[in-house]
């Protein structure tokens, strides 16, 4: 259990960033002063081959809010739940460093615009939200893969795949307590998780930009992803009843 609570951290898994690190720490930065959040940003670098440890190290002492973690396992799973079980903050926001999700959005995500938030995921899918530049193919490639979420493991979620989340204290520390997936699907999990334990999910619609860049093998990861879900639906069915199970 973390002590010394504050309001919010903001935890960012960071594979092979330095690209678009520095920007994005610049926007994350300018967020929290003009927003005056009490707040932590958390950066988990983990197995990075370029210079994204040694950015993020450099900006500490001009960014006070900013505490680097430095892992030697990969996976992005493996950084989220590091982040969340690390984090002190009353909510824990996980972004992409890509901030495909402008910063600015956080605020839909904690009271009071969002009154006593356990779980809220970004979504492209619900009223008012907007995809911006994202190119047709991906776009279908990844609704195929929710409808196999909805259908397998998380009915009624229409996007559990952008990286944006928000979950209480009390949620972030059951959830990823439990969590075990390294892998891209290692969210569905944790939502999964979350359900199975109570906590109501709620998706806020986003304006969301495509960016370049994904390390997302859609080839190769696909496989790997469906075979995940299949694991999760068993993981499920082993730890709930089976009239509450998905269908």
């Amino acid at each position: 259990m973390s002590v010394n609570k504050i309001f919010l951290s903001i935890i960012l898994p960071a594979h092979n960033e330095a690209q678009r690190l520095p920007e994005s720490l610049d926007k994350i930065q300018n967020f929290i002063e003009a927003e005056q959040l009490d707040c932590e940003v958390l950066l988990i670098e983990n197995a990075s081959t370029d210079d994204t440890l040694k950015i993020a190290q450099d900006r500490q002492e001009s960014f006070p809010q900013l505490e680097v973690l430095s892992l030697d396992q990969p996976g992005k799973g493996n950084a989220i739940r590091t982040g969340m079980l690390r984090a002190r903050g009353d909510y824990r926001f996980m972004a992409d460093v890509d901030l495909s999700m402008p910063i600015e959005e956080l605020r839909k995500f904690l009271p009071p615009v969002l009154a006593d938030p356990q779980v809220a995921i970004a979504s492209r899918e619900q009223p008012g939200s907007k995809r911006i530049g994202e190119p047709f193919y991906r776009h279908i490639i990844g609704r195929v893969f929710n409808l196999l979420v909805r259908i397998l493991v998380l009915p009624g979620i229409q996007d559990t795949q952008c990286g944006f989340k928000c979950f209480s204290a009390e949620a972030a520390e059951a959830v990823f307590s439990a969590q075990t997936m390294d892998g891209w699907s290692f969210d569905v999990e944790a939502l999964a998780i979350a359900r199975n334990l109570g906590y109501h999910i709620t998706e806020v619609p986003i304006t969301w930009h495509y960016k370049p860049g994904s390390k997302l093998n859609i080839v190769k990861d696909s496989w790997r992803m469906f075979r995940e879900l299949l694991q999760i639906r068993r993981n499920l069915r082993k730890c709930c009843p089976k009239d509450s199970a998905p269908e």
